[in-house]
């Protein structure tokens, strides 16, 4: 046997490096800003066939909340749309022409609100992000997903940037119409990879349940201000909650980001200094000073709070106790929930899903801690839907349950 020269190259199985993906098939098409151009949109959307292709651009750092400031549709036949939701802000008459055809997005939950807000509403939906988490991609940015199954490099440099601005540069334009270009071919090829895994019906679900979302109404939103842990007294968390809502206030008027009007540490700061004027206000930030008015007025309302107004520094919950606690409050039910994890862990790896696409941790906890009166998997399956776990999951998650019940029985 003759050995190889040092100079002979070797080959590898190495995949070849991804095809960039920097200009759309049709060219980047001219933003819609009229009601005449809606029409013609709607018109060419009814004429094509398919499912359509969605995306939707926001302002997230720049702008107050989270409203669409571009709109993108691709649909086979039809061709690529880039719609300006501030120039033409009721898209009705699009959602007309989709009728009950199914929407493609990637990451659905972060684009359904602001695509309700100018009238788009989905009857049935894909979503490439979560089947990629079904389907156990290690990665499943949308530019990973197209790269995994198109072998294309989708530059996602200007995901970031400020939408808001008018005119929109003809780069992001551009990046903006690559966004929906390969979402059909996409959704089609992960489509053959459900049904192959078995994961179809598991997908159908999840999708399903995607058409009655709605981003969860947050108790107290002000208590998720970073540092406000550090302070140790209810005054000065009312403090923070004043301030919170000034500056959300402020934020809103000038619709700009809350913060990029004030960080959360400068909010932290202000409550701790507790400041009577706007000369005793702490410095380092230069908005501290420019709202520096709104901030005491803030202070002085926290103040003037009895201590029965005064925020709980903490809420209490109604679930569950942390499961580090359990081996002391409850040892078999730290027993089961423990037992049911492994079960589950060992399923995620055989599956090749996230064990949380599984189960989350809280209905799973919920169950545990407090079981239904039978328990039996039929009995675990309707106290794992009463608190929202899918039917395919319940069906997974039940005869764990109940396993984990009868090894640990009640003592």
């Amino acid at each position: 046997m003759t050995s190889a020269p040092d100079d002979v190259t070797t080959t590898t199985d190495a995949p070849p490096p991804p095809v960039p993906l920097d200009e759309p098939a049709g060219g980047v098409p001219p933003v819609v800003e009229s009601e005449r151009g809606l029409d013609e949109v709607a018109r060419a959307v009814t004429a094509g066939e398919g499912p359509v292709a969605i995306d939707a651009e926001r302002a997230s750092g720049y702008r107050y909340g989270q409203r669409a400031y571009l709109v993108q549709l691709r649909r086979e036949g039809s061709g690529t749309f880039l719609i300006d939701p501030i120039a033409v802000p009721d898209l009705t008459p699009v959602a007309d022409a989709i009728g009950a055809a199914e929407w493609i997005l990637h990451a659905a939950t972060q684009d359904l609100a602001c695509l309700a807000e100018v009238g788009l509403r989905p009857r049935q939906l894909f979503d490439t992000e979560l089947a990629a988490r079904i389907l156990g991609l290690p990665r499943v940015g949308l530019a990973a997903v197209v790269e995994h199954y198109l072998g294309l490099s989708l530059a996602k440099e200007h995901s970031a940037v400020d939408w808001s601005t008018r005119p929109l540069p003809d780069p992001w334009l551009r990046y903006a119409a690559l966004d929906v270009e390969v979402l059909g071919e996409l959704r089609n090829l992960m489509g053959v990879d459900l049904a192959a895994q078995g994961k179809d019906e598991w997908a159908r679900q999840e999708f399903a349940a995607l058409l009655t979302w709605a981003p969860a109404e947050r108790v107290d939103p002000w208590r998720r201000t970073s540092g406000i842990n550090t302070l140790r007294n209810r005054r000065s968390i009312g403090i923070v909650r004043e301030l919170w809502y000034a500056r959300d206030a402020v934020a809103r008027d000038r619709d700009t980001s809350v913060g990029r009007v004030l960080p959360d540490a400068a909010l932290v700061d202000i409550a701790r200094a507790a400041p009577r004027t706007p000369a005793e206000l702490p410095s380092g930030h230069r908005a501290i000073a420019r709202y520096g008015r709104q901030w005491v007025e803030a202070v002085r309302r926290a103040q003037e709070l009895t201590e029965a107004d005064l925020p709980p520094r903490t809420l209490p919950s109604d679930g569950p106790p942390p499961p580090r606690s359990w081996a002391d409050k409850d040892p078999v039910a730290a027993a089961r929930l423990a037992a049911t994890r492994a079960a589950l862990t060992a399923f995620a790896e055989e599956h090749t899903i996230p064990v949380e696409n599984v189960c989350s941790p809280d209905p799973l906890r919920r169950v545990v801690w407090s079981p239904p009166e039978q328990e039996d998997e039929a009995g675990f399956v309707a106290a794992l839907e009463a608190h929202g776990v899918r039917p395919w999951q319940a069906g997974i998650v039940a005869p764990m349950l109940a396993a984990a019940f009868a090894d640990h029985p009640d003592d």
